[in-house]
């Protein structure tokens, strides 16, 4: 207990002096706009405020259009950790020697972010695996920083006067959640699972997702099944795995379109690094730590809106989104079916970008999703975050499409929907 308050008292004495030093800089005259202090302080604090900043970038449902385009540049890209402190973590965790667990671990992280570092690893019985480890003390930072996490969006809805937002207590509510599920590995273990047992029940043998490996798994460590293939954004690549593109992505909105309503969970980041031709032609999800869970009210909207996208009745379209989103005031849904045809055809009308750009196709998504956020506010409708979440992974798949050059029509959405 005393270590304990010791190192919360360190950590609290930690954000101070970050908070003093920008405080400081700010009175100097080094003044940037204020979306860019705020995401340059939270990295400077790390780990939660990195996270909390990744929150806002994919949160335009809930925070100002300039914040949300601030914080996409908040990578959560670090350092490696030397191996030795992320041996340390995963003999505490496993309680036994590792030795008796793992034919070989490399020391080199295949990848280094604020909460976790990957090292890839065999099994003694053979299996190649990704290890997922929670750096040393982050936990406990974690939870100290949380405590300041009410007062971040105080300040932030001080210096804001007019944000448009849910209610405060709602949004902190909801990021301790997100912020407390991404460091809990059991949870993302739970959630692959569950996809899964979808998967099985569905009878569904073109998709598959890492198995986890529960003898060397625990609330801090996650061990999975190393899956080998490519970026579904890679078209050349995909071609050597794949005979059929085309039917390949098909597969996989097939598949994401299915689990809506079948299964538990969706899964809420389908970015170009989380969704993988193999090399058996297979498609692969990975990564589980953000999911998505709907309520029967917005699989009804999104029905509703998928019909009326079949027959171009935008102002039906309008109405489901009013049903879905959050209004304090009457909706014209005959201006809002307009801006909704437009929005939509310039969708489709756009380009492909180069297929090997990961950034740029992002940065496409992140702004259409913006802009789709901006249109319903315009129109005193405000979408709660899974829907937003729900919104951005259809943005991902109608990039994937054009990256392939696939036709694809209305009907064919509304199958994956049935």
């Amino acid at each position: 207990m005393l270590l304990s308050g010791i190192k919360g008292a360190w950590r609290i004495a930690q954000t101070t002096s970050v908070l003093a030093k920008n405080g400081f800089d700010w009175l100097r005259g080094d003044r940037p706009p204020t979306p860019k202090l705020l995401r340059e302080t939270f990295e400077d604090l790390g780990a939660t405020y990195i996270k909390l900043g990744q929150f806002i970038a994919s949160s335009p449902t809930l925070f100002p259009e300039d914040y949300v385009e601030e914080f996409q540049a908040c990578l959560d890209q670090t350092e490696p950790l030397p191996y030795s402190y992320i041996e340390s973590v995963l003999q505490k965790e496993l309680r036994q020697p590792l030795d008796q667990v793992f034919s070989e671990i490399d020391p080199n992280a295949l990848a280094s972010a604020s909460i976790a570092q990957v090292h890839a690893a065999k099994l003694v019985t053979g299996e190649d695996v990704v290890i997922k480890v929670q750096k040393p003390g982050v936990e406990h930072v974690i939870h100290t920083d949380l405590n300041f996490i009410h007062l971040a969006m105080k300040i932030l809805e001080t210096i804001t006067p007019h944000l448009e937002m849910a209610s405060l207590s709602e949004i902190v509510e909801e990021i301790q959640k997100s912020m407390m599920d991404e460091c809990d590995f059991l949870k993302e273990a739970q959630n692959i699972e569950s996809f899964q047992r979808f998967l099985d029940e569905t009878q569904n043998n073109l998709v598959v997702v890492p198995k986890v490996y529960h003898q060397a798994t625990s609330r801090r460590v996650l061990t999975m099944e190393r899956l080998y293939g490519v970026s579904m954004t890679d078209l050349d690549a995909i071609k050597r795995y794949s005979e059929n593109p085309e039917l390949t992505l098909r597969i996989a909105m097939n598949t994401w379109f299915a689990s809506l309503h079948q299964c538990d969970i969706f899964h809420a980041d389908v970015h170009a690094g989380n969704l993988m031709v193999l090399r058996d032609g297979r498609v692969g999800f990975i990564d589980f730590g953000i999911v998505g869970r709907l309520t029967p009210g917005t699989w009804d909207a999104l029905n509703d809106f998928g019909e009326a996208l079949i027959a171009g009745d935008y102002e039906t379209m309008a109405n489901a989104m009013v049903v879905v989103g959050i209004t304090k005031q009457k909706v014209d849904t005959v201006k809002l079916a307009n801006d909704l045809e437009k929005f939509i055809k310039r969708v489709d009308g756009l380009q492909s970008v180069s297929y090997l750009d990961i950034t740029e196709t992002e940065n496409d998504i992140n702004k259409l999703m913006t802009d789709f956020v901006r249109m319903a506010k315009r129109h005193g409708i405000q979408f709660p975050r899974q829907f937003g979440l729900l919104i951005k992974q259809l943005l991902y798949f109608d990039r994937y499409r054009h990256v392939m050059a696939i036709d694809l029509v209305a009907e064919d959405y509304m199958s994956f929907l049935n």
